[in-house]
């Protein structure tokens, strides 16, 4: 069965506020292994509604509806549909009992239009709404079932895992399980070319590439009803993916970041690292600080950007800035022992170079050399960024943490 999500409200084409219950519906319709291929918004205009109606029976079974059931005259979305199916209108009995029973608990008078609220198609099992006062619908014909729930989140999500969910759960049963896949260091083409046959014969599971900011995630979906049996799914298809691409995959799930990833990997190892941040200014530290225990494995920070505070508090010597200046391999190194030195910590990392606007020594924009030091070995590494200042400082730190993850887990640990 394939799904099709129809959000009715102008304020929604108007960006007043947000369509979030169709990515809430999308995120539960997949647990189920219900597909959704449409998502819809259509303004409070019934012969717009009527067009969208039609579209939808086209191409889906089942067609969700949010919003258009309050009392006003523009919520029209139970009267458009029951037009669409040639159904009369009711009063549910139920539906206004409590909707009297509200205004009474409150001691205020009901509007004549409240009443409007308790209309439902006829022969349409009603949804009770236990946050609000219009119900919901469900609407079965040979061809499609519809359903129809309020636009408010606070009224829609409860009615849907209360009374849609279960409902659904009879006839699907043969949910989807997913299994989301981090990588940083590696872009989404590069990515895709290394995977591409895998992609080109997925089945199940399938395999959804995703880029975000500085980094690329796969998903992998398996459906099956035994969830051991999806598990070893996605196990099997992840180690092919591993065997590929392994060196970058830094961690799984929507909500996993490489800074913490690096912070856990600090702390399971009992090491400390300190900072020198010169283009940066402070983003490394604050990043790694951001989470509670921080004190237990960050040494400390120093935000050094004149060659002044490079020479005389992070240590580096007056030639390398005179030789090689303060844009270069040699400094980056010299600032990360400087920086665990001084800080007492067993790691040191370093972030020099040009966030922009201009240049400097000579060096373009986006020219960033990364140091990592641990005991007498140190390196660096030259980086190129494009984009924003903003952008190229928050690539550095990405780029820092990504380089104390491979030498904690002792994947190439100097290398890019």
């Amino acid at each position: 069965m394939n799904a099709e999500l129809i959000a009715v409200g102008s304020e929604l084409l108007l960006g007043q506020i947000a369509n979030t219950n169709a990515q809430f519906i999308s995120e539960q319709l997949a647990e189920l292994g219900i597909n959704v291929f449409y998502h819809t918004v259509v303004g409070d205009n019934p012969e717009r509604l009527k067009q969208v109606i039609s579209i939808a029976q086209s191409r889906s079974e089942l067609i969700i509806f949010t919003g258009g059931l309050g009392p006003t005259k523009d919520d029209l979305t139970k009267e458009t549909v029951a037009q669409c199916l040639d159904r009369r209108l009711v009063t549910d009995d139920k539906a206004m009992q409590q909707i009297e029973d509200y205004f009474k608990k409150l001691n205020r008078e009901m509007t004549e239009n409240n009443r409007k609220q308790a209309i439902v198609l006829e022969g349409s099992r009603v949804l009770p709404n236990n946050n609000g006062m219009a119900p919901g619908m469900i609407i079965e014909t040979e061809s499609h079932r519809y359903i129809l729930m309020p636009g408010p989140p606070s009224e829609m999500k409860p009615m849907f895992l209360g009374e849609v969910k279960p409902y659904l759960l009879k006839d699907f049963n043969e949910p989807l399980h997913s299994r989301v896949l981090r990588f940083f260091g590696i872009g989404e083409s590069a990515l895709e070319t290394e995977l591409m046959d895998l992609i080109d014969a997925q089945t199940n599971p399938t395999i959804a590439p995703l880029a975000k900011e500085g980094e690329v995630t796969l998903r992998l979906t398996a459906k099956h009803r035994n969830p051991a049996e999806a598990t070893k799914l996605l196990d099997d298809t992840e180690a092919k993916i591993s065997a590929r691409v392994g060196e970058f995959l830094y961690g799984y799930g929507d909500e996993t970041t490489l800074p913490q990833v690096v912070f856990e990997l600090l702390k399971d190892k009992g090491l400390t690292v300190a900072s020198a941040e010169s283009l940066t200014g402070g983003l490394f530290s604050q990043q790694l600080t951001d989470f509670p225990g921080a004190s237990a494995l960050f040494s400390g920070g120093i935000v050094g950007y004149t060659n002044e505070v490079k020479r005389d508090v992070l240590g580096v010597e007056q030639r390398i800035l005179d030789e090689n200046g303060a844009v270069s391999e040699a400094c980056a190194m010299a600032m990360a022992s400087g920086a665990a030195e001084h800080c007492h910590a067993d790691l040191g990392i370093s972030f020099t170079g040009v966030a922009g606007p201009s240049l400097e020594e000579d060096h373009p924009v986006g020219t960033v050399f990364i140091g990592l030091s641990h005991g007498k070995t140190q390196v660096a590494h030259a980086f190129r960024f494009n984009g924003s200042r903003r952008g190229i400082r928050q690539r550095s730190v990405m780029h820092g943490f990504d380089l104390i993850r491979r030498y904690l887990l002792e994947k190439s640990p100097f290398e890019k």
